[in-house]
């Protein structure tokens, strides 16, 4: 029998296509999610996971790392269509669509969470803390209003417009509406800006200023406004505008 050199069967194992049995027991996304949790799992292989299977000569995990380069990170993600994570050769209409839901399915979670617990607004940065997750990377411009009980705690979040990429549509009667509906003692004004500057506009101020009014006349104070961007946050109350 003709023995194989050494080296010549190296390089064939070198250049076969890498499969997830390849990889190391303690590295497989399934194996490490069992032996250690979920939570320790890396961005690409919670992605991997959700891919189930990469393509000919690549592992889901290389894969998912494409997607994650595509879009520039997790976050990116969020902004990522069907038919973006479609160009990452391995991910096709399946395969986009249960990331995104996944995606979806965990900011829901998010939001169900901080409805079911009520949020002291004990300041500024509680408010922040409160809507950064769910409104810093959305594609458009939205308005919402959070409902305070008597004791500052949040009751829910509610969104009154959803606008272009510059500016919402915003008419106070919808405002105090959901306000008195929902029983409120105050309100805190909440709107994103998708440019990322969380700077307030002449237009915000002025517009602030409005419903700080409407609102002392009907017994529902505004007691912040916060501007959601994509690096930072403003409050209109640590800006000494309220």
């Amino acid at each position: 029998m003709r023995q194989i050199d050494s080296s010549a069967r190296d390089n064939r194992l070198m250049d076969a296509p890498l499969t997830m049995k390849d990889i190391p027991r303690s590295e497989r996304p399934y194996e490490k999610a069992e032996s250690d949790g979920v939570r320790a799992l890396s961005n690409a292989e919670l992605v991997a996971v959700l891919l189930t299977t990469g393509r000919a000569g690549e592992t889901a995990i290389q894969t998912a790392q494409k997607a994650l380069v595509m879009s520039d990170g997790l976050a990116g993600l969020l902004d990522a269509s069907l038919e973006e994570l479609q160009e990452v050769p391995g991910i096709g209409r399946v395969k986009s669509i249960r990331v995104l839901a996944a995606l979806e399915l965990g900011q829901r979670a998010v939001s169900e969470r901080q409805r079911d617990t009520r949020t002291v607004a004990g300041g500024p940065d509680d408010l922040i803390g409160y809507v950064e997750a769910s409104m810093r990377y959305l594609p458009r411009e939205e308005f919402h209003v959070l409902l305070l009980d008597t004791r500052n705690r949040i009751i829910k979040s509610v969104r009154i417009s959803q606008g272009g990429l510059a500016s919402a549509v915003i008419h106070p009667r919808d405002i105090f509406r959901e306000a008195v509906k929902a029983n409120a003692a105050a309100i805190v004004l909440v709107h994103n800006h998708p440019s990322g500057d969380s700077s307030p506009s002449r237009a915000d101020v002025e517009s602030t200023r409005k419903f700080m009014k409407l609102g002392n006349m009907m017994g529902i104070p505004v007691l912040d406004h916060i501007i959601v961007g994509a690096e930072s946050s403003s409050s209109f109350k640590q800006l000494g505008y309220i």
